[in-house]
Order: C-alpha cells, then sequence, then structure tokens
C-alpha cells in the first residue's frame, strides 16, 4: 500500500514538473540562452582585456626602446595616449616615465594627467594614494601650503602606508618656508604615529634633533 502510495507521488511530481517546463518552455529557454550569454561574455570580456594590455604592453615597451631626448614628441603622445587608457599597470608606469625623464609637458597638463589616474583608473587603494603622494611632490616645488594640504588630505587624514610620507613632504615644505613652528609640528606626528615608515621616522627625529634642539 505505501509502496502504491509512493508511486502515485512520484507520478504527480513528474506530472507538475513536465507540465512546469511545458508552460514556460520558452522562459527556460530564454534563462538557460541568458546565463549561456552572460558565461561566454564574461570569457569574451576577459579576453579583449588582455589583449587590450597586451597592446599597451607593447606601445609603453617600443617607446622607451624608440625613445630620443632630442625628439620626445613621438613618445610624449604615445605615452599620453597610454594614461588615457587608464590601465592599472601601464598608466602609472607611463606618467612616471613622462616625470623621470623631464619631457616637455606643462604642469597643467601633468596635473590632468595625474587626475585621471586618482579619479578614474581602478587603481588599488594604496596604489592610489602613491600617485597622490607623487603628485604632491610633483607640485611641491611651486603649489600654495593650502592646494599642497588640498592634494594630500585623502593620505593625511588616513591610515595609509604613504601617510608618514606626506607628513614629511609637508614638514620639509615649510621648512623651505622657514616656518619652522609647523616644520616641527609635521616632524613630530611622524614620530608618533604608530604606522610610521621606519626610514622616515628616523630621518624625522634626526630632523628635529638637528634642526629644532634648543
Amino acid at each position: 500500500m505505501n509502496e502504491e502510495i509512493n508511486i502515485i507521488n512520484t507520478n504527480k511530481k513528474n506530472y507538475k514538473i513536465k507540465n512546469f517546463i511545458i508552460n514556460n518552455k520558452k522562459k527556460i529557454i530564454i534563462l538557460l540562452s541568458t546565463i549561456i550569454l552572460i558565461f561566454f561574455g564574461y570569457f569574451i570580456l576577459e579576453e579583449i582585456k588582455q589583449k587590450k594590455k597586451l597592446n599597451l604592453a607593447n606601445i609603453y615597451n617600443a617607446s622607451i626602446i624608440n625613445f630620443n631626448e632630442n625628439n620626445t614628441t613621438n613618445v610624449k603622445n604615445e605615452m599620453i595616449r597610454i594614461i588615457k587608457e587608464k590601465n592599472t599597470t601601464y598608466s602609472p608606469l607611463a606618467l612616471n616615465f613622462l616625470i623621470d625623464n623631464n619631457i616637455s609637458i606643462s604642469d597643467t597638463e601633468i596635473n590632468e594627467l595625474f587626475n585621471i589616474l586618482i579619479n578614474e583608473a581602478n587603481l588599488e587603494k594604496e596604489i592610489k594614494n602613491l600617485i597622490i603622494y607623487k603628485k604632491a611632490l610633483y607640485n611641491s616645488d611651486f603649489e600654495s601650503e593650502n592646494n599642497l594640504l588640498e592634494i594630500l588630505k585623502p593620505i593625511i587624514n588616513s591610515e595609509s602606508i604613504w601617510k608618514s610620507h606626506a607628513l614629511y613632504l609637508m614638514a620639509e615644505y615649510f621648512y623651505s618656508k622657514n616656518e619652522k613652528i609647523k616644520a616641527k609640528e609635521f616632524f613630530e606626528d611622524i614620530i608618533i604615529l604608530e604606522n610610521s615608515n621606519s626610514i622616515i621616522k628616523t630621518k624625522a627625529q634626526k630632523r628635529i634633533n638637528r634642526d629644532f634642539s634648543e
């Protein structure tokens, strides 16, 4: 008796499943098709990204190999093109190359390129903070105190590994302006900072002992 009931229940269940599939055939086909498209679309997108990255790598390496200090126009254009692609690997390298090789480009344009990396590229948090620090370092020779602090605010107000570097930059900035009280405050902030870089911390202590001892 129980066996017969089980058979009847199983048949009912199979009938319901079959009936559900028949009644919802179009929806099921659309759902399965969508899943397949998403699956293949993901791998196609990844392949496109890899090809694009490889292409940027080739452009970057070719630009470095063909770099000529007497004719920087081509490499400048190629590096700017790479930066504007917002690639997490080669865009920062391209900006570093422009700056490190003193390629002729206006401060305004350099800052615009910095902003592309900081605001638009999908960089890891600490890589982004490093770019912010480099932007402040680049601007430290000509920017005002307020503008420099504004650039560094995201780092100074965080627990970033680059915080002690940012504080040291501001300390040296104020010291160069002969604003020794402000400079000392930043040097002291480095010393009491828990995750301060050990080398930066030692340098800050030496500066206090040497230049601020009474």
